[in-house]
């Protein structure tokens, strides 16, 4: 058996932002399109005419204030609301492979690695662009890595899930260094005219390193433990499945083919979930809250972040110990404690302990120990 080690992460950020202001601009003048469209209906009262957004609603809300996006244009659009990502040829790369690899090459020269030392691809992200052929395996032709590699979703958990499934097998001792990749265009799966979550995402994409102890090349973080759990819910969903065709009304555009979210229902039954999985997580490897130098949490929602770091450390938070980053990057689905995680862990000393995680749809949840190694 091996000791598996974060070596290595890398962040690819789009070259675009959204601003809070640009978003409410443009979303307002959807409603108030929408709504001089359908004058007849709302004065009979068959339907609620659409509420303007406004900056102050959406920090309040979220604590977000941009967005890194892959295409403003056509989310800025009011007669469009949506990404507009031109159609690649088979034989160019996909958009997700594209952005991985950037993410891919930085994680891989902080760890002082090549593509050949990599054994193991997993693209684990909340959503991907195809069904077959894996986008894992065109990455991994794309960096040139022997080995095997696969795709796995398990929504915004899927970081720390594709973690546990690396760490595993480098412990083991069936691969010796793995790459997980967490492509995000959620951008395009959000509903932009939607008031109630227009602001909640963006894009980006992040990848880790892990490979054993002694493999390191330099400073690292050694993985003391992962768990995973799920318990399905329908309160986050999203039907764009492969068989909507087969459906005799599935090509319409229907409300539930973007993301859907109860919000409230999410926040009651989903942060007490996250809140015990941590400490329990951590009572079985007797690490006591005041062990804890660091919480990389799901980037999500500030309100629910303060809510789990004051439950798990037993009193708010200070600064730096459960950095946020969605202020700046919005929900990144599962590359957000990444981001966070790659931003935020430099400064740790030898010995100093931390924990990533992520959760989401499902439900699912997903944590990483983390111990600071030289």
């Amino acid at each position: 058996m091996y000791t598996p080690a974060i070596t290595g992460t890398g962040v690819f950020t789009p070259s675009q932002i959204i601003t809070n202001a640009e978003l409410v601009k443009a979303f307002n003048a959807f409603a108030d399109k929408t709504n001089t469209q359908n004058a007849g209906a709302i004065e009979a009262g068959e339907i609620e005419p659409l509420a303007h957004s406004s900056e102050e609603f959406i920090l309040k809300a979220s604590g977000i204030e941009q967005r890194y996006v892959m295409d403003k244009s056509g989310v800025l659009d009011p007669d469009v609301m949506h990404p507009k990502l031109r159609q690649r040829e088979d034989d160019e790369p996909s958009i997700m492979a594209e952005m991985a690899l950037d993410a891919a090459k930085k994680a891989l020269e902080q760890a002082g690695r090549t593509a050949a030392d990599v054994d193991l691809v997993i693209c684990a992200a909340s959503n991907l662009e195809r069904a077959y052929p894996a986008v894992a395996i065109e990455i991994q032709q794309l960096l040139g890595c022997p080995g095997f590699a696969f795709d796995m979703n398990v929504a915004c958990s899927s970081a720390t899930f594709g973690i546990q499934a690396a760490a595993d097998m480098v412990r083991s001792g069936s691969v010796r260094a793995a790459l997980v990749v967490n492509p995000e265009i959620c951008s395009g799966h959000l509903e932009w005219r939607d008031r109630d979550c227009h602001f909640i995402f963006g894009d980006v994409a992040t990848a880790t390193l892990i490979e054993r102890k002694e493999d390191a090349q330099g400073p690292h973080f050694e993985i003391l433990s992962t768990r995973c759990a799920t318990q399905f819910s329908n309160n986050i969903r999203n039907n764009n499945g492969y068989l909507r065709r087969s459906r005799p009304d599935g090509v319409k555009d229907r409300r539930d083919m973007q993301f859907m979210q109860n919000g409230r229902k999410v926040f009651k039954e989903v942060l007490p979930m996250v809140s015990k999985h941590i400490a329990d997580h951590m009572a079985d490897n007797e690490i006591a809250n005041t062990d804890l130098k660091r919480l990389w949490l799901h980037q999500a929602n500030k309100a629910m972040n303060d809510f789990i770091g004051k439950k798990v450390l037993g009193r708010t938070p200070e600064d730096g110990e459960q950095p946020n980053i969605l202020q700046d990057y919005a929900n990144t689905s599962s590359a957000g404690s990444i981001i966070a995680f790659s931003q935020n862990s430099n400064d740790l000393s030898v010995g100093d302990l931390g924990l990533i995680c992520s959760f989401g749809a499902g439900y699912s949840v997903g944590s990483v120990i983390l111990r600071r190694n030289a």
